[in-house]
């Protein structure tokens, strides 16, 4: 006689919504269940982590017109749920005390602890306080599997230690008692405005360059870390001239003036100039109105500059074969000791950065010496001479 067929748990219709609505949950809301480490108080005895998931999942139901009974599903069906989620390995089988998700996204673990390195020195040292929430968040939901890989999973393999020299994050800010009136607390607004091609009007203050001080009506473009500091790359409506100021210079300030944008296309075509103009040039000043206007039309030609490195500076110098698409590095003659006297180091350059790589060069005061063109060597013998004098 034949056995009689076993019927599966989740035969009927509200089991199996049920189940894949319970997917859709922990897809849709990664972390749900764990307690808000911001509204929880550290006097707050129990957290039932399955209430939120059974809230949300009733959500979900809801919103695609699925209506449970009042109470469905119970806190130990969904309990039920999770383990058949674990038996058939779309849960790990593991502890999910800071809320739960499914396995590591679009990621392998190797891919995801490269990323989550990279998060915590955005968050860490350039200060990026959006990131730094996200990696909070991120850092939470992850302690378990931290937990079952041993501590490998939070081990810092690769940092990035490149420290702004100003504030940048408005909570750190307030606890530090160094308030500052900058752009950082309008970040949001100022993504939302990039994302979609908005016009705005943002607020100069203060500028080292002395250029003009007060409100600005610009498309921004980019928010950028470099070297010591945030950078807003932003574009002028009238002249599509680009610039690029430090956001710390900004107030905070950020009116928009066009709702509805311009659209990405013409964000993403003038990104792309701005992005020729960095690569030719050796550091981040775009040039002003007219010079830029030259470039852009391929009207202002390239300067040859040539610098004579000594040791040990010259050993250095070797070693960056990619500091500039166009630049050469020539070595001289060896000395009895087999090292070369000199290295020449040569670039093509616009001649608006020609200050930008000046300060590079000073890096290297008593090893370098600049051979052309001869406005650039005259500059770099006075800078010389004003150093010796001080010490004189």
């Amino acid at each position: 006689m034949p056995k009689k067929p076993q019927r599966h748990p989740y035969a009927d219709r509200i089991s199996f919504e049920r189940i894949l609505l319970l997917i859709a949950t922990l897809i849709q809301y990664p972390g749900i269940g764990s307690p808000d480490a911001r509204t929880c108080s550290s006097s707050e005895k129990h957290h039932d982590a399955l209430e939120a998931v059974q809230t949300q999942l009733r959500q979900v139901a809801t919103a695609i017109g699925i209506n449970f009974p009042d109470g469905y599903p119970a806190l130990a069906t969904i309990r039920k749920d999770l383990q058949t989620l674990r038996d058939y390995g779309i849960l790990d089988r593991r502890m999910y005390r800071w809320g739960y998700y499914l396995g590591t996204g679009a990621m392998s673990r190797e891919q995801l602890q490269v990323v989550f390195n990279a998060l915590a020195s955005m968050a860490h040292y350039q200060g990026d306080p959006q990131v730094r929430q996200i990696y909070q968040t991120l850092e939470q939901r992850l302690r378990g599997l931290d937990l079952e890989t041993q501590g490998d999973l939070f081990y810092p393999v690769r940092a990035y230690l490149n420290r702004p020299i100003i504030y940048t994050d408005p909570e750190e800010m307030v606890k530090q008692g160094k308030y500052q009136h900058t752009l950082f607390h309008c970040l949001e607004t100022v993504e939302n405005a990039i994302a979609s091609g908005q016009l705005v009007e943002l607020y100069r203050h203060r500028d080292p360059y002395e250029h003009n001080l007060g409100h600005l009506r610009v498309y921004p473009l980019q928010l950028f870390y470099h070297d010591i500091a945030w950078y807003l790359l932003y574009e002028y409506p009238e002249t599509e001239h680009l610039e690029v100021e430090r956001v710390d210079r900004l107030k905070d300030y950020c009116l928009i003036l066009d709702t509805q944008g311009r659209g990405q296309p013409k964000q993403h075509q003038s990104l792309k100039i701005a992005q020729k103009l960095r690569e030719s040039g050796w550091g981040i000043y775009l040039g002003h109105v007219e010079e830029q206007r030259l470039e852009r039309e391929g009207k202002l030609p390239l300067e040859l500059v040539k610098v004579r490195f000594f040791p040990p500076v010259s050993r250095f110098i070797l070693e960056g074969e990619c500091r500039h698409p166009s630049q050469k590095i020539h070595s001289g003659k060896r000395d009895d000791n087999g090292e070369y006297q000199y290295v020449d180091y040569t670039v093509k350059l616009p001649r608006r950065c020609f200050h930008e790589f000046s300060r590079w060069v000073y890096r290297y005061m008593g090893c370098a010496q600049v051979l052309s063109p001869p406005d650039l060597v005259e500059k770099h013998r006075q800078a010389t001479q004003e150093v010796a004098a001080r010490y004189g």
